[in-house]
């Protein structure tokens, strides 16, 4: 299945929006298979006569290929999760400050392919979808890897007719999965532009995953994932953990300031929150009304098996077996993913640079500091 519609906005962006089926099952890192998997995806600008001048956009835990232009899509696609008509209403392209005509990347000079994680909630096979006989998987799903949504994503690729990929970028998971795409195809991927992410997920970041995961799976409405409405509470908290790492105390303390929420109110009142407690609240709540909390779950383990070395050899060996030349981008106050690591990355990868983003807002820097994004990224564009 291919190309389920097509539409160009405000005749700024040539986007197409469509739904992709494999034909045969997909064989999974560990050893299970999943019958013939699907994923929606999306593509801005158009492909040249050659077919190389394609981008590809690595998503992060919970987005979506829904890089740009407006949150618009085919009924066919909504129908594939009840999630995409929440997606319409709220968002619009996560990366709209880098794609377009004129823009970074470039959508009369390059061919944008962007598309939804293995196990995620909109429109790719996950916990959150049914099996063939149309029960729910939940978490009867196989364990997925960041390696099984590459070679997923490398199916994808395949059917859009693409044989070679100019450069893969990609922030948090989006990151891993452009190591893996380096390691595992390499002779179709020029280059790469991993930011703020891990060659081996860190004890650190495992931890805080538990706690999110713990979150969930402690919500009664859970239900050892056989919910019919989301574990509200459970989801909400594991967002609040997670959105408390994304950020540093620079970034809380200048934007909060110790304020309540009603400054008129008691301070000693209980439900007078602080701004930063109201704050968290809210961003618990917009994940829960757009998010699936078993494909939370699996998401996360799948971060924190990530590991380039895994069956490899070590991670020196393998990160030395990358030939692509490679922009490596670390964040100065991620504490996530640490600047450490993105300059041992660099230093490794033999044809590498590393370059960083200087930010009070940690790991969500990558999502923020466009104006940077642009000056850092845009020579290594010119030089490939």
């Amino acid at each position: 299945m291919g190309i389920m519609d097509s539409f160009n906005y405000k005749n700024e962006i040539k986007r197409t929006v469509g739904l992709y089926r494999m034909s045969a099952s997909l064989p999974l890192e560990n050893g299970l298979i999943l019958d013939k998997p699907q994923t929606v995806y999306e593509t801005y600008g158009s492909l040249n006569p050659d077919k190389s001048n394609v981008i590809l956009i690595c998503h992060a835990l919970t987005g979506s290929a829904h890089t740009a232009g407006e949150a618009v899509f085919p009924d066919e696609i909504v129908r594939a999760t009840p999630l995409f008509e929440k997606l319409s209403r709220e968002f619009s392209g996560w990366r709209n400050e880098l794609i377009g005509p004129g823009k970074l990347f470039d959508t009369n000079k390059y061919y944008i392919v962007s598309s939804n994680i293995l196990g995620s909630c909109y429109g790719a096979t996950g916990p959150s979808g049914q099996d063939s006989q149309n029960n729910p998987h939940r978490m009867k799903f196989p364990q997925i890897t960041v390696r099984d949504m590459v070679n997923f994503q490398k199916k994808l690729i395949d059917f859009l007719g693409i044989k070679k990929i100019k450069t893969a970028i990609g922030g948090s998971l989006g990151g891993m999965q452009v190591l893996e795409w380096a390691l595992l195809f390499p002779d179709m991927i020029d280059s790469i532009i991993p930011i703020a992410t891990a060659a081996r997920h860190s004890d650190w970041c495992i931890g805080i995953n538990h706690l999110q995961r713990q979150s969930i799976m402690n919500d009664p409405h859970w239900d050892k994932g056989n919910y019919s409405e989301q574990p509200k509470n459970g989801l909400s908290l594991a967002r609040q953990i997670a959105m408390v790492s994304y950020r540093t105390d620079r970034s809380f303390n200048t934007r909060f300031k110790h304020e309540h929420k009603n400054p008129d109110d008691s301070v000693y009142s209980a439900d007078n929150l602080y701004q930063v407690e109201s704050y968290l609240n809210y961003q618990g709540k917009k994940l829960v009304d757009r998010f699936d909390a078993n494909s939370y779950i699996y998401l996360s383990r799948a971060l924190d098996l990530h590991d380039i070395a895994r069956n490899r050899g070590s991670i020196q060996e393998v990160l030395s077996s990358i030939k692509q030349k490679s922009l490596c981008i670390g964040i100065d106050s991620d504490i996530l993913y640490p600047a450490h690591e993105q300059r041992d990355i660099a230093s490794i990868i033999p044809n590498a640079l590393y370059k960083e983003i200087k930010s009070p807002d940690g790991h969500d820097a990558f999502l923020i500091e466009y104006d940077q994004l642009n000056t850092i990224i845009k020579p290594f564009l010119k030089s490939i």
